[in-house]
Formats: C-alpha cells, sequence, structure tokens
C-alpha cells in the first residue's frame, strides 16, 4: 500500500462514521399521573447536555428526547410545582434550584425517585437504574424499548411509597386545607448519619448494610436500588437499544407484559433459560386483586421483620 492511499483510506472511515454513526438512543417520558409533573434532566460531568434540561408534562402527555452516543446522566421528576411572587419557579419536590423551568446543569435536591443510565458504557452495553437512595416523591417505570441481554428487561417503583413512608422520613405539604404526604426522605438526609449514608467507617460494601429503612424500601419495590451498594439486584443492561421509555406513575396494575413476553420468546428461541430475575417484572404490591389502593397493598406487604427492625431500632435510640 502506498503512502498516498493511506489520506484516502482515513477519509473513508472518517466518512464511514459520520454516515453511518453510532446508534443513539430515544428518551420517551410519559406522565400517567393525574397532575402535573415537570421532568427534570441532568447529564454527568463531561457529557454533552440534552436539548433540554427541564419541562411541564400535563397528564397523558409525553415526550421524547434524542440522546448522543455515550451520553450519561439521570432524569426524575419535579411536583407541585409553580412560581412565586418574585417569579421564580420553585418545586414543593424535586427541585432542582435553578429558579426556572430549565435545571440548566443542577441535580434534584432530594427527596427524589431517580432514572440513571450510562449508555455505551462497559462492554458497549447501556446500563440503567431507578434509585431510591436519595428518597423518594413519585412512581417510576423505566422499559427499554428493545434491545437485548439476559438483564434487559423493565425496572422502577410503581408503588406509591409516599403514604407508607415511617413517619420520621415523611414530607408532608398544606393541599387543599390539609396536610399530604409528598415524598419520602432517604435515613441519611433524614438522620445525617455514616451508617445511613455508607460514609466514614461504612463507606465500603463490606461496611454498609441494608438499614431497617432501606430496607422498607426493598420490600416495596425489590428492583429500585435501596442504599448506596444495592447493585446485585438493581442494575440492568441492554445491548442495541434504541430508546427507553420513563414513566412517572405507571398503572399498578401493568406487569409489562410486552416486555415479559419478548424474554420468553427470546429464551425459546435460542433454547435457554434465564433467572426468573431476568424474565418476570414482578413488584411486590403493585398488583391489586381486592379493590385496594396501591398504598394499601405496600403497607400490607412491608416486610414484617423490617418494621419489627425498627421498632427495635426506635426503643434502642
Amino acid at each position: 500500500m502506498s503512502a498516498s492511499t493511506l489520506p484516502l483510506i482515513s477519509l473513508a472511515i472518517v466518512f464511514h462514521f459520520l454516515v453511518v454513526g453510532v446508534d443513539s438512543a430515544t428518551f420517551t417520558m410519559i406522565n400517567k399521573c393525574d397532575y402535573t409533573v415537570w421532568p427534570g434532566i441532568l447529564s454527568n460531568a463531561g457529557v454533552p447536555p440534552l436539548p433540554t434540561t427541564g419541562f411541564s408534562l400535563q397528564p397523558g402527555e409525553s415526550r421524547s428526547l434524542d440522546a448522543p452516543p455515550s451520553w450519561g446522566g439521570r432524569f426524575w421528576g419535579r411536583t407541585h410545582c409553580s412560581e412565586d411572587s418574585a417569579g421564580k419557579f420553585v418545586c414543593t419536590t424535586g427541585d432542582c434550584g435553578s429558579g426556572k423551568l430549565e435545571c440548566s446543569g443542577a441535580g434534584a435536591a432530594p427527596p427524589a425517585t431517580l432514572a440513571e443510565f450510562t449508555l455505551d458504557g462497559a462492554g458497549g452495553m447501556d446500563f440503567f437504574d431507578v434509585s431510591l437512595v436519595d428518597g423518594y416523591n413519585l412512581p417510576m417505570l423505566v422499559v427499554p424499548q428493545g434491545g437485548s441481554g439476559d438483564n434487559c428487561t423493565s425496572t422502577g417503583c410503581v408503588v406509591d411509597l409516599n403514604g407508607a413512608c415511617p413517619s420520621q422520613l415523611r414530607v408532608t405539604t398544606a393541599i387543599d386545607g390539609g396536610e399530604s404526604a409528598v415524598a419520602c426522605r432517604s435515613a441519611c438526609e433524614a438522620f445525617k448519619e455514616e451508617q445511613f449514608c455508607c460514609s466514614g467507617a461504612y463507606g465500603t460494601p463490606d461496611t454498609c448494610k441494608p438499614s431497617v429503612y432501606s430496607q422498607i424500601f426493598k420490600s416495596a419495590c425489590p428492583r429500585a436500588y435501596s442504599y448506596a451498594y444495592d447493585d446485585k439486584s438493581s442494575t440492568f443492561t441492554c445491548s442495541n437499544s434504541p430508546g427507553y421509555s420513563i414513566t412517572f406513575c405507571p398503572s399498578p396494575n401493568t406487569s409489562q407484559k410486552s416486555s415479559q413476553e419478548r424474554h420468553s420468546t427470546e429464551t425459546t428461541t435460542s433454547g435457554t433459560n434465564s433467572s426468573p430475575q431476568d424474565t418476570t417484572m414482578v413488584y411486590e404490591g403493585a398488583f391489586d386483586r381486592s379493590g385496594s389502593t396501591p398504598t394499601t397493598c405496600a403497607h400490607v406487604l412491608m416486610s414484617v421483620s423490617a418494621w419489627i427492625a425498627l421498632a427495635a431500632w426506635r426503643l434502642r435510640g
């Protein structure tokens, strides 16, 4: 090969990637709440921001955003937002402190339910999770739109944890003349203790263990992150996924049948068996068979051992 042909080959390679490119992902946010949600978006450091960092979604409304290749960041829902007398935009939960509709590089003030993504990460896979580590403010469900992999499935927390939140963690606000629970704080935020924050002497996987409070979150939402080192059951991966839907207040009676059917088809085709966790989307407290509300179901299905441990912890304090 002559030296004169190298620039032409290099140009052809560059042209190929410009034309073919690396597939980006589309995030579609859907509001199934009976109230307005104001999504907030924060890109990771060193990653280009998405076209918007905050907007409003009316009940039943959806909006899609394209993310560049290798994007990483988080989404959350702000609730009970308004402009104060000075024209400053503020939210009761999930506020990003920008004073405007756009968050402009600011993250959510806890407590807030977070959907976290790293696209095209290790092995070319997308990594994603729904986290309650910073607390909870509204139900959320993340569903891959296609993609492949044994761990490419839905995750989230569809239970209303606000009504089931322990009194020490509950955030309330005045609504329609009464006090209503609007969020549930993490034990770290509520008590500022190292054992709950996985910091200091508790800053490693060996020393930081689930607390009685994180176990309450985990019992209600077994696939969501409940504390800092809750990785094994809470991180999900997809290859070749064209996008993800993020639904606020998904129907508590929805088990993501289409996702299950897709994994069942893949298993049948390949002739291999994946684990039940990979093929079944089950949320404790999510299926209403007796007319109970999701909040009631959450109360019933909270782990008895967690509540006993919580009572013991209170007595000890």
